[in-house]
């Protein structure tokens, strides 16, 4: 994938990779106490870091889909929403909150793409 594609296509990524954090979030404690595969300490161990998969690609999603024609607040959103993600993902195993604020930061930064996405077809459309 070139890094022109990547650029135009990073809100969908940023999408793509922030829903599937929350069903990764959402399915890991089913897992856990029903699958005899997640017993197994490497795999388990494996499923549970993709955390840091997750914010590796929402990274490169906000990057990219803020550094051309993007708006201050749709960027200060993306930004502020991308840090509260990363954070709580980091700190989810200190408090039980945490996990419930990285969930409303990845729906966050779900709206702000779909709004970047939009913001973007009409700022193109003039």
């Amino acid at each position: 994938m070139k890094l022109t594609n990547f650029s135009r296509k990073a809100d969908v990524v940023g999408i793509t990779g922030s829903v599937l954090c929350i069903l990764h979030c959402l399915t890991t404690p089913i897992l856990l106490m029903t699958s005899a595969l997640v017993a197994n300490e490497t795999v388990r161990v494996g499923y549970l870091s993709l955390d840091y998969l997750f914010i590796g690609i929402n990274i490169a999603a906000v990057y990219h889909a803020t550094r051309h024609n993007t708006s201050a607040l749709i960027k200060a959103s993306l930004w502020f929403f991308l840090g509260l993600f990363a954070v709580s993902l980091l700190l989810e195993e200190v408090n039980p909150v945490f996990e419930y604020v990285a969930y409303a930061a990845s729906a966050g930064l779900v709206f702000s793409h779909l709004y970047n996405i939009r913001y973007s077809r009409t700022a193109h459309a003039h």
